[in-house]
């Protein structure tokens, strides 16, 4: 990586990254078997760190990090950390937000020589409740991302109340070598996988999953929203993690409208609101589902594996036009130059069932403000 003003971030889901800590947040370098399936838990553990080492981002988004529980002691960013130092990354210094209510926590990872990190939740904070009126602040601000919003998704006319099980990670971030502030948000959107059925209620089973498929869409809409607010404040700001979701995946977004990725994006605002990303033109093919692809999933249906695009970093419309960006998905299967890299191509292929995706941006020299007058 380029040293200087150049900038790279990166977001990435390590599929039960969890397990691969005990109840202390140890890390456990053993042969026993990790959630990744036929993979042992310090095969999964060294190839997590070589892909790090591969990708060498200043910022990493770790989607499904270890679980941080309050009852349980257990620490996402003190599981990092540990594990940063075992395997000597650069990436030494980590930091999370609002819990999750599962075991996948957001948790940023990251050079503290290059980049300095605050978490800086925006919106009103929840209130006890007191009514519906608590849940709507009169500003019409978006409530914080530990509270409730309310959306009718289900055209009956009644607001629905809605709540992120995996809150989004809000930070204020700082890029060292040039001064440049940024506002990021990183987020893991519920899955929109429902009941599958078994053919004896295949009606309850399409209810099921409309119901998450709505519930998804409404924290789209809520980060949406915040999305404006920081555009409207003129903010450079990047929005990135796995939001279960990409351009054309399934019959529901005619449903209902509009794609999760296309409410995050704003593709109905004008374009100086628009979030900027490299990829939400897919093609399909027969031999491996969604080109490009930043996921691999096995299908039970057909025994066999699908691809998908639901991993991205999106980027508001003026840090794109300044910063130069340049994105990239580590995928093997579908980046010829990448494959010839056996050993790295080894490591993302053990590590995780997703591929990470890096955004390069090259960020202007900021100019140090004036100094203040002697006795002033």
């Amino acid at each position: 990586m380029p040293q200087g003003l150049e900038m790279r971030l990166a977001c990435w889901n390590v599929e039960w990254f969890d397990a691969l800590f005990d109840s202390a947040d140890k890390l456990l370098l053993d042969e026993g078997r990790a959630r990744r399936y036929g993979v042992a838990r310090r095969e999964q553990a060294e190839a997590v760190a070589a892909a790090i080492r591969a990708i060498d981002p200043d910022a990493l988004l770790v989607v499904e990090a270890p679980n941080t529980g309050a009852r349980s002691g257990r620490s996402a960013v003190k599981a990092l950390e540990g594990f940063a130092a075992h395997f000597g990354l650069r990436q030494s210094a980590a930091i999370s937000g609002f819990e999750s209510e599962t075991d996948q926590e957001l948790v940023l990872l990251y050079d503290p020589a290059r980049i300095s990190a605050k978490h800086d939740p925006q919106g009103p904070a929840p209130e006890p409740p007191k009514g519906l009126a608590a849940l709507a602040p009169p500003s019409g601000e978006a409530p914080r991302f530990d509270g409730l919003y309310r959306r009718d998704l289900n055209g009956d006319g009644e607001a629905e109340e809605h709540k992120f099980i995996r809150p989004p990670l809000e930070l204020d971030l700082r890029h060292k070598p040039s001064g440049a502030s940024l506002r990021l948000i990183g987020a893991h959107l519920k899955s929109k996988a429902g009941a599958n059925g078994n053919g004896k209620d295949r009606e309850a089973a399409a209810a099921h999953h409309l119901a998450n498929r709505r519930k998804q869409l409404a924290e789209a809409l809520w980060l949406r929203a915040r999305i404006e607010a920081h555009l409207a404040r003129g903010e450079d700001l990047i929005v990135l993690g796995d939001f279960n979701d990409g351009p054309g995946l399934d019959l529901y977004e005619r449903r209902l409208g509009a794609s999760s990725l296309d409410a995050i994006i704003g593709t109905k605002a004008p374009p100086e609101k628009r979030l900027r990303t490299s990829e939400t033109k897919v093609r399909w093919t027969p031999e491996y589902g969604w080109v490009p692809a930043s996921a691999r999933f096995y299908d039970a249906a057909t025994g066999g594996t699908v691809d998908a695009l639901i991993d991205f970093i999106l980027i508001s419309p003026g840090l794109a036009e300044r910063a130069e960006p340049h994105w990239r998905i580590w995928n093997p299967w579908q980046d010829a130059a990448l494959a010839r890299e056996v050993e790295t191509t080894r490591a993302l292929t053990t590590a995780s069932d997703h591929f990470p995706v890096s955004l390069d941006l090259r960020l202007a020299l900021q100019s140090a403000p004036p100094a203040s007058p002697i006795g002033i």
